[in-house]
């Protein structure tokens, strides 16, 4: 069998592959190649083997990726994929993004068989979600709610939901889409009423820092301006430490090299929150993602970050 001309690596979810395949689609067609010169190696991840407890309790973002940066860094694999809210903000030495694809929807995805919205369920209705950031808002805009740990990929959710383990969920629409599995959406939430995590709906691409064929072999697929929206994005959320610890939300625009950020940090039960936006040409997204996080630091109560 003829050597790969590039390796792949992802974790194993049907989420994760579908985004790995969409990775090696782009690379063989922009580079003239089959796709089957392009390995795809599946990496078990102990994100994915803990269930039982929010991630914030086991150690956050990293789990997701640790044994994947791993091979990578020992020439397992050339580059591996990613969903960029799934990335921590600082990188293992060696290891660097390379750059990511173009962005999909960033909007969540309300799914109840009990309401047609949000806004209608009952009081008292069980809303099931592993993330800090969806049960923050939703105690915020539904305080009569209840709201449960929700953990598995996306199949697993809802799986949990038909069988009534919950009254409702929330998914990244992207993800949705990527595994064509919209028809399960009731609602399409407003991103300006429930703002999304920082990255979502992008795949990111890590690369070894010192390969720079294969960082040259990248350029072909990679999206500028969602490289530019992440890049501030993702500046936004290291001032703030954000971890898996934090409801922390941020979405970045660019159009015609202008770009504009909104950002918010909550307390884990909705009661209180604080919100920061800026905009400026997208040379400066680094800076600007920087002054957006030293902004809210300045004003929230330092317990907002650590309770």
């Amino acid at each position: 069998m003829a050597q790969a001309w590039m390796k792949i690596g992802t974790r194993g979810s049907p989420l994760a592959l579908a985004q790995a395949h969409e990775t090696r689609h782009l690379l063989a067609a922009a580079h003239g190649i089959p796709e089957d010169r392009i390995e795809i190696v599946i990496i078990k991840v102990s994100g994915d083997q803990i269930l039982d407890r929010p991630l914030s309790e086991a150690g956050g973002k990293g789990l997701f990726t640790k044994e994947i940066d791993i091979a990578q860094l020992e020439g397992a694999v050339d580059i591996a994929v990613h969903s960029s809210k799934d990335l921590p903000t600082v990188l293992p030495d060696g290891l660097e993004i390379g750059g990511f694809l173009p962005r999909e929807d960033v909007r969540d995805a309300f799914i109840s068989l009990r309401a047609k919205s949000l806004m209608d369920l009952p009081a008292g209705a069980l809303v099931g979600t592993a993330s800090l950031r969806r049960q923050a808002l939703v105690r915020k805009l539904r305080p009569d709610l209840r709201v449960g740990l929700l953990r598995g990929n996306v199949q697993t959710r809802l799986g949990k939901l038909q069988s009534g383990e919950c009254d409702a969920t929330l998914l990244a629409l992207a993800g949705l889409k990527r595994l064509n599995l919209t028809q399960h959406v009731t609602e399409i939430l407003d991103d300006e009423t429930f703002l999304p995590a920082v990255g979502q709906g992008a795949i990111g691409i890590t690369v070894r820092s010192d390969d720079h064929e294969t960082r040259v072999k990248l350029g072909a697929i990679l999206h500028p301006d969602t490289g530019y929206a992440l890049t501030l994005e993702r500046a936004f959320l290291r001032v703030l430490d954000g971890s898996c610890r934090t409801p922390i939300a941020g979405l970045a625009r660019v159009k015609d090299n202008h770009i504009s950020f909104r950002g918010l940090i909550l307390r884990t039960d909705g009661s209180e929150y604080y919100e920061t936006q800026t905009q400026g040409d997208i040379a400066d997204a680094q800076r600007l993602g920087v002054q957006a996080g030293q902004d809210l630091l300045a004003r929230a109560p330092a317990d907002i970050l650590t309770h």
